[in-house]
C-alpha cells in the first residue's frame, strides 16, 4: 500500500488514468474519462455530474442512470432540486470535499414527499458526493449512487477518494476553464425558481410560517427546525398546525402537491 491506500497494481492503474485525464482535460470527453477513473477507485451504480450556482437549475454535465429514470431525473433538474439536500447544503456554504448524502440530509429527509416521490425512485442505499468549488460561485459535483447489492461506501473507498480529491479538484478546475462556455448558456433562464420557497403561501402564510414550510418540505423535523430558528419545538408545532389550517391541508403529501402547483405556476 502507498499513501493513497492503493496496492501496487491499483497505483499503476491510477497513474495511467491520471495521464489519460490530463490528455482530456480541455476536451468535452473529460467527464466520461473521469467516470472511468472513478470506477477503478470506488464501486457505484449511478453517476450524476452537475454544476450548481445560486438558485439556478443544475446543469447536467454527465448522467449515467437506467433509461427508465430519465423522467425522474428530468423532474429533479427542472423542479424538485430546490428540495434536495445537496442543493440546500450548497446554499448555506458547503465547502469542497467528499460527503455522504446521509451526512448532509435533514433529519427527517426520508419521510418527505420529495424523498418518496422522486429520490426513492433511484433505489439507492448510499450516495457519495464529490464537491469542487469553482469560480463565480459555481460548484462542480459528482454524485455516485450505490444500490443495495453494493451497500454503503467502505472506509477504504472513502479514503481513496479523499486522497485523490486535491488532484481531481485541480483537474476539474482546468476542465471548467476550458469548457464552461459550452454549458453556461443553459444558465441563462433564471426563472422564478429562486423565489419558489420564499413565495409559497404568500398572502396566506406569515413570513415565519413560509420559512417553516420551506424547512418542512426539505425534510427538517420540528425539533431540528426549532434548533435552527432558536424557538421551541412546541412553537414550531403550533406554526405547522396554523400552516395546514391556512392552506387547507392536513398532510405533508397535500402540502407537497400544493407546492408543486406553485412551482408550475412560476414556470
Amino acid at each position: 500500500m502507498n499513501k493513497t491506500g492503493l496496492t501496487a497494481a491499483a497505483s499503476e492503474s491510477w497513474h495511467r488514468d491520471l495521464a489519460k485525464l490530463i490528455d482530456h482535460i480541455r476536451l468535452h470527453s473529460f467527464p466520461e474519462v473521469l467516470q472511468q477513473t472513478l470506477q477503478h477507485l470506488v464501486h457505484f451504480d449511478t453517476l450524476l455530474v452537475a454544476t450548481y450556482k445560486h438558485a439556478y437549475k443544475p446543469i447536467v454535465v454527465l448522467g449515467k442512470h437506467p433509461q427508465r429514470l430519465d423522467p425522474v431525473l428530468s423532474r429533479y433538474v427542472n423542479e424538485l432540486y430546490i428540495l434536495d439536500p445537496l442543493f440546500n447544503a450548497l446554499q448555506i456554504g458547503m465547502s469542497g470535499g467528499i460527503y455522504r448524502l446521509k451526512e448532509i440530509a435533514p433529519d427527517s429527509f426520508e419521510s418527505t414527499e420529495y424523498f418518496h416521490s422522486c429520490y426513492h425512485e433511484f433505489d439507492l442505499v448510499d450516495e457519495v458526493i464529490i464537491v469542487t468549488p469553482l469560480e463565480n460561485d459555481v460548484h462542480f459535483t459528482i454524485s455516485l449512487g450505490r444500490k443495495s447489492h453494493l451497500g454503503s461506501i467502505t472506509r477504504a473507498e472513502r479514503n481513496r477518494l479523499q486522497s485523490i480529491f486535491p488532484v481531481i479538484s485541480a483537474l476539474i478546475h482546468q476542465f471548467w476553464l476550458a469548457q464552461s462556455a459550452e454549458y453556461l448558456p443553459q444558465e441563462a433562464t433564471n426563472n422564478s425558481m429562486e423565489y419558489a420557497l420564499q413565495t409559497f403561501g404568500s398572502g396566506v402564510l406569515t413570513p415565519r410560517e413560509q420559512e417553516i414550510t420551506g424547512l418542512v418540505l426539505q425534510g427538517h423535523s420540528s425539533k431540528a427546525i426549532a434548533r435552527m430558528l432558536d424557538i421551541s419545538a412546541g412553537t414550531v408545532k403550533v406554526h405547522r398546525k396554523h400552516i395546514h389550517a391556512r392552506l387547507n391541508t392536513s398532510t405533508q403529501s397535500e402540502l407537497f402537491s400544493m407546492f408543486l402547483g406553485h412551482l408550475n405556476s412560476l414556470s
